[in-house]
Order: structure tokens, then C-alpha cells, then sequence
């Protein structure tokens, strides 16, 4: 007797389930994705206990007649691939036709869809046909889905907390309106309304509406193209970042994806503006050829491969250096909006509310009809088209400080006509320091020096191979050591810019750096850490006196560095007080 046999179609469904329907932002993902693909222009999401009891999804879109919505429970039936050649020009969200059935198999469904006129009724329990009538509908589709994983308890017994569960709807929900502003999206748990977008095909007013004033109006947009991509979307100042890569939201041709080769672009195009641990806050549109990317590698669709992706690395990395480096990135030390869109007070309100929750637990909030005052904060809703905080870098080129005082032995005092200044000492020669040395080494002028007494080391066997393979490379920088006997070597000459009385102790840092990395040692990553290193050694620290005279040569130094804004370890160096917000602060200026 044959021991192999074809599972029936609920088992076969129920294994598909398991990958495409792992929890509620699962299901929810298929749902909405659908409804997207049907054309809707409205979709609304309503969970019950963060969707553990029950998920709604409403939409306004093409709806199906009673053929389509029969066939659409059944497995690998789509309407979005008709040829083998389609799969090689995917432009919908959804195309595998595994979706539905997969969730009828492991939940309740109770869906009703017309295409505006006779409505069609189906209920499925665990992918069994109970009801099958005709009904009354608006064109669009209704589909709930109760009892989830019911008859797979040990899927159920998987699925996280209601918060849990709830937190990562809402992310999909907020990523999903970002990749589609011209859709009004709404997400309620409990009737409670957690997200809300106008679907006013604005990507700032959506950014806007999803994470509020205090990032929306530290936007900077970016555009590009090369022969086979196009970029577009907006890049958040580095004064502003996150803690994970949540915030860095990829787009392609309309699909939201984690990409591993695009997030290290946005990452890198962001390095020494913020520190290693920091993720800045981006949303970006890739634009391409279907044929040049393949969305048919995952069963959740979320990563995708991408040809010539060199090409769309520095198209990405280019752009947002270039973007970052002509804006003038000084952090206002009061937060002015630019409205490039308007605000009502009742908006205003819930943003002011959750904002002050999270971030600003102990300042009181004012409303007023023209605007708000969070603490000391103040958010201008003014009709001005202009935004004062973007200009280019050759005005950062030209600013002059003078410095008038120290604070706490550690922060530079500095005016100008346009305002008050306030620099990290430290963090500021760090910077001039970092980009001093290297400029040094790409330039090939480094100076060394003898050491009045060579530095002796002695390792391992393994270690001394290590060393050997790369000691060619430790010259480049500065360090001319050689064999000494038996797995020792000697240090006969250094760069001049290791930190008096710090040589010795720089220097074997330096080679215990290149050790540990072994075979995996990066040159490009290991220089720019020595360099950090000797750049933060060489700095002046904190809680030390400064001249006036001294100050003003940093200073000036300061806005002469390619980016003057952070420390090579991503900390800010200067922060600014215009008039402006100080004659408000001290209710000088009242408008």
C-alpha cells in the first residue's frame, strides 16, 4: 500500500497558514493589502481586544460578484496573475492567492462584498462553507475574522499580549499609510481611534498625522535619479532619532519592505551625524522597473531582491549625504514648525497630548488658536511659506561666533547678530580633530615621529599572524613596526597625532584593534576608529577653562568642517537660541 498520499486542501491550507498567518498584524497585513489591490480609497480597521476576538476590515474599493467571492477562498486563485510572464511584472501588494484561504482555514470569516449592486454573504468556519446568500451592500467589501488559530491551539498559544499585538498592527498600519497618502486609513481597537490619516495624497501632511509636529517639521525632502531608479521622500534631521530601525520606512513601487542592502545605505549616509547605537527617521519611495526586483522570495512578501542594488546604494547614500550636508542641521534649542500644511486645534491637540505622554511627561501644555506652548517649547502655526531652519551650508560656511563666556567649565557661550549659541567644547574639537587626521591620511601626509623609547610587544603565536598580514596596512596610518625575535615586535615610529602621553597606551589599542577583528578585519571601518580614537584623545575635556582666544579659534575652525553639526561619535555640538524664541521665552515678543 502507497505511504504516500495528497493532503486534502484544508490540511494543505492550514500548512500555508503557518507561514503567511503567524499573528493579528498578519492577518490584518493580507486584509488590507487586498483591499489596496481592489482600488479602495478608504479603509477602515476595527480590532476587539487588539484583534485577539475579532478583526473588521471595511473598504470602499471594486468589491466582487458571487463567482469571485467563492473562488477567492480557494487556494492559488488570484485575479492579479493571469501568465507565467506576470510574476516577472508584479505591481500588486498581493499575487500568491494564498491569503484568504490560508486564514478561512484557522479562523471564522464573515465576509460581505458587492460590486454595487447585489451583495454577496459568505460565512467560513476552519475553511467550511456555512452560509452562502445574497445581501444588500455598498460597493466595497466587509470581511471579519473571529476566533483566530481556534483549531490550532498551539498557534494560539503563541500569539503575544493585546499590547503587543496592538503595537504591531498600529506600526503596519502607519507604514502602510505612509506608502499610500492618497488613502484615508483608520485603525480603532475597542472603538478607541489609534491612527487616523486624510488619505490627502501629502506624504509631509501624513507624516504629520502619524508622528506628529515634533518630527514633521524637522523633514528634509530628498529626489533622485539614475538610469534605473527613482528616490523620493523625506529624510528627518539628525537632531531627531530612534532608538531602533522601525523608523526607516523603505518603500518600493508601493510596497513596504525590509531590505538589509537599503537600510545600510540610509545608515551609513548618516554616519558621524549620529551615534552607532541611533537610527534616524526616514521615509523613502524607490521607484524601478518590476523586472529589476523580485517580491517572490518570501511568503510575507516583506523582502525583496534588487538588481544593480550598487547602483540604488549610492543613489541612496549620495543623496541623503548631500541632502544632510546642504541643510543648515544646527538643533534649535526651541522647536518651530514649518506649516507647510494646516493644522486644526483638535489634531493639534491629540498629537500635543500623546507627544506629552511620551516625551514630555513634566510640561504643562497651552493651547491657543494660533499656537501651542509645550514648556518652553513653542510650535509656530503661522501661514508662512517659508521654513527659516533649511539653508544651505555655505551660510554655516560663513557664520561668525563670537564667543563672550564659558558654562560649567564645559559649554562655550557664543552670539551673533542672529542669536545665542551654546557649544559642547569637546564634542567641537572632536570634530575639528576627526577631520583634521582625516584628511591627513587621504591625503597620504602623515607625520611620524621616533619614540624616544620604541614600544616593545610581545604576543602569541596567532596573534603574530595576524599582525604580520596587516602590518602593511598599520604603516599607511603612521605605524612603522617591525619583527623583533620571536613573535615580538617594535614600534620604531608613530603618528604625530597620537596624544602626548597617550602614545604607548594608543598604540597598543591599536594593534589589540587588529587582533580581535582577525580575519574579518575591516581597513575602511578599522581607520575611521583610530581616528575617532586619536581625534577624542587630542580633544579638550570637559570641565576645563578655555581663553576667549581659544575659544574663537575653535569656533572658527568648528564652521569650517564638512559637518560642524556632531562629534565623530554622532553627539551635537551646538545648539542655537535665535532672538526670536529668546524674546518669547522671556515674553518680550507675545506673537
Amino acid at each position: 500500500m502507497s505511504k504516500i498520499h495528497v493532503m486534502s486542501e484544508n490540511l494543505a491550507n492550514k500548512i500555508s497558514a503557518g507561514e503567511v498567518v503567524e499573528r493579528v498584524a498578519s492577518v490584518v497585513k493580507e486584509l488590507v493589502e487586498n483591499a489596496i489591490d481592489a482600488d479602495a480609497k478608504e479603509i477602515d480597521v476595527e480590532l476587539k481586544n487588539s484583534g485577539l476576538n475579532s478583526i473588521v476590515v471595511i473598504d470602499n474599493g471594486n468589491g466582487m460578484d458571487e463567482d469571485d467571492a467563492h473562488l477567492a477562498f480557494s487556494r492559488h486563485a488570484t485575479s492579479k496573475l493571469n501568465k507565467e510572464d506576470d510574476l516577472f511584472f508584479i505591481n500588486t501588494l498581493g499575487f500568491r492567492g494564498e491569503a484568504l484561504p490560508s486564514i478561512a482555514s484557522v479562523s471564522e470569516v464573515d465576509i460581505i462584498t458587492s460590486q454595487g449592486k447585489v451583495g454577496t454573504h459568505l460565512k467560513i468556519k476552519g475553511g467550511k462553507l456555512l452560509v452562502d446568500e445574497k445581501s444588500d451592500a455598498r460597493k466595497g467589501t466587509r470581511i471579519e475574522v473571529t476566533n483566530l488559530f481556534y483549531n490550532t491551539p498551539a498557534r494560539l498559544k503563541f500569539l503575544n499580549s493585546e499590547v503587543t499585538e496592538l503595537a504591531n498592527v498600529t506600526s503596519f498600519i502607519e507604514k502602510l499609510a505612509l506608502s499610500r497618502p492618497d488613502i484615508r486609513f483608520s485603525l480603532k481597537n475597542n472603538d478607541n481611534l489609534i491612527v487616523k490619516t486624510s488619505g490627502s495624497n501629502d506624504l509631509k501632511k501624513t507624516i504629520h498625522e502619524i508622528y506628529g509636529l515634533q518630527i514633521s517639521s524637522k523633514l528634509i525632502e530628498i529626489n533622485a535619479s539614475n538610469d534605473d531608479y527613482d528616490i523620493s521622500g523625506y529624510i528627518c534631521k539628525p537632531e531627531i532619532l530612534k532608538s531602533n530601525r522601525n523608523y526607516m520606512i523603505t518603500i518600493v513601487n508601493g510596497r513596504v519592505v525590509k531590505n538589509i542592502d537599503i537600510n545600510k545605505a540610509i545608515n551609513d549616509a548618516y554616519y558621524t551625524y549620529k551615534p552607532d547605537i541611533k537610527y534616524p527617521i526616514v521615509i523613502l519611495n524607490i521607484y524601478t522597473d518590476p523586472t529589476l526586483i523580485d517580491v517572490n522570495i518570501h511568503p510575507t512578501k516583506q523582502d525583496i531582491k534588487i538588481s544593480k542594488i550598487k547602483d540604488l546604494y549610492s543613489l541612496i547614500n549620495d543623496t541623503i549625504k548631500d541632502a544632510l550636508y546642504n541643510n543648515l542641521l544646527i538643533p534649535d534649542a526651541t522647536l518651530r514648525v514649518s506649516p507647510n500644511f494646516k493644522v486644526n486645534n483638535e489634531i493639534l491637540s491629540d498629537v500635543l497630548k500623546e507627544n506629552n505622554i511620551e516625551e514630555e511627561k513634566h510640561e504643562k501644555i497651552n493651547l491657543t488658536d494660533d499656537h501651542a506652548i509645550v514648556g518652553q517649547t513653542t510650535l509656530d502655526l503661522g501661514d508662512s511659506k517659508e521654513d527659516d531652519n533649511v539653508v544651505i551650508n555655505s551660510e554655516m560656511k560663513n557664520l561668525v561666533l563670537y564667543p563672550i563666556g564659558q558654562a560649567n567649565g564645559t559649554y562655550i557661550l557664543a552670539e551673533n547678530d542672529e542669536g545665542f549659541y551654546l557649544i559642547d567644547q569637546h564634542a567641537a574639537e572632536e570634530r575639528v580633530n576627526y577631520e583634521k587626521i582625516q584628511k591627513s591620511l587621504k591625503d597620504k601626509k602623515v607625520n611620524t615621529i621616533e619614540p624616544l623609547i620604541p614600544v616593545t610587544i610581545e604576543l602569541s603565536k596567532s596573534d603574530a599572524i595576524i599582525l604580520n598580514k596587516n602590518i602593511d596596512y598599520l604603516k599607511t596610518l603612521g605605524f612603522n613596526i617591525e619583527e623583533f625575535g620571536v613573535n615580538t615586535f617594535v614600534v620604531k615610529e608613530e603618528p604625530i597625532w597620537l596624544k602626548s602621553d597617550y602614545e604607548e597606551l594608543t598604540i597598543r589599542e591599536v594593534i589589540e584593534q587588529v587582533i580581535q577583528k582577525g580575519n574579518d578585519f575591516d581597513p575602511l571601518r578599522f581607520n575611521d576608529h583610530i581616528i575617532k580614537t586619536a581625534a577624542c584623545k587630542m580633544s579638550i575635556k570637559a570641565n576645563t577653562k578655555m581663553s576667549l582666544d581659544a575659544m574663537k579659534i575653535l569656533l572658527d575652525e568648528l564652521v569650517l568642517c564638512d559637518n560642524p553639526y556632531n562629534c565623530c561619535h554622532g553627539r551635537p555640538t551646538i545648539i542655537k537660541f535665535s532672538n526670536y524664541d529668546l524674546e518669547r521665552m522671556f515674553k518680550r515678543s507675545m506673537n
